[in-house]
């Protein structure tokens, strides 16, 4: 069956079954190889997307529900320019990753939260940050990373005041 999709911005077509995981379409057919499989369950969020700017596993995501939907995976967070994220370069500031497999899932977990929430506290993140699992344990290190972030984003948008 023909399914399109918008990813990243980009409109695309896809010929495949519609109970097809989103994950392996992403994946498979558009080559975009950032969004990584953990569980197959949706238990871990290494495969976290976002389906109209908000956070969904993509491993259980059937493509039919993505049809006519805008997708973001992790290579769709970054400016056009090629300039990362507020997470993404506070995630290199903080050196928040270990092995850093579930990042990109942490990653995008993280921009959902503060595209809503500019001021988390302690709380909103952890809750936020739930379904995310971390096999390293580098759990310090995120929260510090989505900390710094929401650092530079509300002084970004205090400039653009």
């Amino acid at each position: 069956m023909s399914i399109k999709l918008t990813v990243n911005g980009e409109a695309k077509k896809v010929e495949v079954d519609p109970d097809t995981p989103l994950l392996w379409v992403i994946r498979e057919q558009l080559g975009l190889l950032g969004t990584k499989f953990g569980c197959g369950k949706a238990l871990c969020g290494a495969c976290t997307v976002h389906l109209n700017d908000r956070p969904v596993r993509s491993c259980t995501t059937p493509v039919r529900a993505a049809a006519d939907q805008r997708i973001t995976t992790i290579e769709g967070i970054g400016s056009a320019a090629g300039t990362l994220h507020a997470v993404q370069q506070a995630w290199i500031d903080e050196q928040v990753p270990q092995c850093g497999y579930c990042q990109s899932g942490q990653i995008m977990s993280a921009v959902a939260l503060l595209a809503t929430n500019q001021t988390p506290t302690d709380q909103d993140i952890d809750h936020a940050m739930r379904g995310n699992i971390c096999r390293c344990g580098t759990y310090p290190r995120i929260r510090n990373g989505i900390r710094r972030a929401a650092a530079v984003l509300a002084t970004d948008t205090g400039a653009k005041e």
